[in-house]
């Protein structure tokens, strides 16, 4: 088939898929922004979308679908001067968040179209007005919410079908649109992150740190209160205190991915600030953003790894240290306690309770023989049902073949 992804940072969730379908033999190009320069196996096409400035003012809730409704025509005027040049997929998937889907089939009518669906946002009952501590619980926030949510309604709306990586992040859409979705996560290499008894990690001081240490990790791609790494740096004292073999290795940026960014600083020093007079610094490195190679070497040698979100996306990083067979600590909101059993393949924590984090980290640190068989279970879990080679991709594959066909 022709298949076109589209995706404004590609690869990102079609990391794996694009490339194995250009393996198989299927023409695969790429729609991306211009500004993307991230490296690709598969031919990209290159949009160029420069966000005209939006009056706050005259615009109040329909200032987010005017971003994205604008990249929309970008994309389209962009897409019809390949249809003139003869393009036409057979197939086309593509991200719905940033609405760079949303009148494709105005262009290629006859394509199929599936969307990523992500995420459906909600004035109440997800992330918003989750954390009182940083989130409005007004009924303005309310219905600033919902009407985020304008875009991904029309694009699903538009489309033939749509993928979630989780049920929950399915289940967030209304039911008219929640009938469209299959659930398909997006896949890790559990063959690649089987435990390493060899693995090592260097810290950046030159330590090295090896599987049997006493290794706390936390990782996130920056952070920030929607991933609860103030909820951690405030549980994080404690631990310390209790275990004085510990290290902890923070992994993360220090820019804002969801919700907003302090009003001065950095969320990750303002936390820091918070507690550091009551850590042993020495012991806690944060090691920024890293390779996958060094993320994978990190995973091998934690003993345990505290995993906190809003009811929000799901990170890869969760199924990823499963896979791995690490002790996952999870927060006990809905996306995670779909993943985890508490006591079974994990630990589950209410989010907010930090003396409950605390000692939850702790009991993960001191006793890593009484946790094995959460971890086998862990192991099995992700194998069975988020195995990228055996699981994921085969189904991603099946149901673009069956979409070409019209058999879905």
């Amino acid at each position: 088939m022709k298949l076109l992804f589209v995706h404004q940072n590609f690869p990102a969730q079609f990391l794996h898929l694009a490339p194995e379908m250009q393996r198989l033999g299927h023409d695969v190009r790429v729609l991306t922004d211009a500004a993307n320069r991230n490296p690709s196996p598969v031919p990209l096409l290159r949009y160029d979308f420069k966000p005209a400035p939006v009056e706050p003012q005259h615009t109040r809730l329909g200032r987010n679908y005017t971003t994205m409704s604008d990249r929309g025509v970008t994309v389209a005027r962009f897409a019809r001067q390949l249809r003139a040049q003869g393009y036409v997929p057979d197939v086309i998937y593509g991200h719905s968040g940033w609405g760079e889907t949303l009148f494709l089939k105005e262009v290629w009518p006859e394509a199929r179209l599936l969307v990523f669906a992500e995420f459906y946002y909600r004035g109440e009952g997800a992330d918003s007005g989750f954390d009182p501590e940083f989130q409005s619980r007004s009924f303005d926030q309310v219905m600033i919410a919902q009407g985020r949510a304008a875009h991904l309604g029309q694009a699903l709306l538009h489309a033939d079908r749509g993928i979630s990586p989780t049920r929950w992040q399915a289940d967030s859409h209304p039911p008219a649109l929640r009938r469209m979705i299959e659930v398909i996560f997006d896949g890790v290499d559990c063959d690649r992150l089987t435990p390493d008894p060899a693995a090592r990690f260097t810290l950046p001081d030159g330590r090295q740190l090896r599987r049997g240490d006493e290794v706390l990790t936390f990782v996130n791609r920056n952070l920030e209160p929607y991933r609860g790494y103030h909820i951690f740096m405030r549980a994080l004292p404690a631990v310390l205190a209790a275990r004085p073999q510990a290290q902890v290795v923070i992994v993360g940026g220090e820019g804002v991915s969801y919700g907003q960014p302090p009003k001065e600083g950095t969320w990750k020093d303002i936390f820091l600030d918070e507690v550091k007079d009551r850590l042993d610094l020495a012991r806690v490195h944060f090691v920024g953003k890293l390779p996958y190679d060094r993320l994978v070497d990190l995973i091998h040698v934690s003993r345990a790894h505290a995993y906190l979100t809003y009811p929000f996306v799901l990170s890869w990083s969760l199924v990823e240290t499963l896979a791995a067979g690490t002790l996952v600590i999870g927060s006990n909101t809905a996306p995670v306690a779909e993943v985890i059993q508490d006591g079974v393949n994990g630990r589950l924590v209410d989010f907010f309770d930090i003396p409950g984090w605390s000692a939850a980290l702790t009991d993960a640190l001191a006793r890593p023989e009484a946790h094995a068989p959460m971890r086998q279970a862990a192991q099995a879990l992700a194998r069975e049902n988020y195995d990228l080679r055996s699981v994921c991709l085969p189904k991603q594959i099946d149901h673009l073949i069956r979409l070409e066909r019209g058999l879905v």
